[in-house]
């Protein structure tokens, strides 16, 4: 029995158009805040008003950085915003049974340096390589 894989079920559908149903509800939010601010105010407010408002719905329909949606990038921006940002360092007094750094500094050797029981193994490993022939 032969069955069909969806493929491309992470792009969204075009349902206006060129765009998206949420690109589409972008732009008529937009237009409908423009169109409202046209109709209680005069000309120079509603270009003053407008002009900002267009970039900002043009840029959530077509900008799109890192290949990203530019909503992530506003989401991310406002949530860092009210987020809480006060961070607070305190050194503690080691815990009761703690191991201390400098007991575990010298638990470990200094670089380059070998510990004599791995010389014989490495040794012994090396030899073994030079004997075997792996070819057979």
């Amino acid at each position: 029995m032969r069955f069909e894989v969806p493929q491309f079920i992470n792009i969204p559908d075009k349902l206006f158009g060129p765009f998206t149903f949420k690109q589409a509800l972008f732009l008529v939010g937009g237009g409908g805040m423009i169109y409202v601010i046209y109709r209680v105010a005069p000309f120079s407010i509603t270009f003053l008003l407008g002009l900002p408002i267009a970039a900002f719905t043009g840029a959530l329909v077509f900008y799109k950085p890192n290949g990203r949606p530019f909503i992530h990038m506003v989401e991310s921006w406002i949530l860092y915003t009210f987020s809480h940002k006060f961070y607070l360092w305190r050194q503690r007094d080691p815990e009761p049974g703690a191991q201390d750094v400098t007991q575990i500094h010298q638990a470990f050797p200094e670089e380059g340096e070998i510990p004599e029981d791995n010389r014989q193994k490495i040794s012994d490993l090396a030899w073994s390589l030079d004997i075997l022939d792996f070819d057979e």
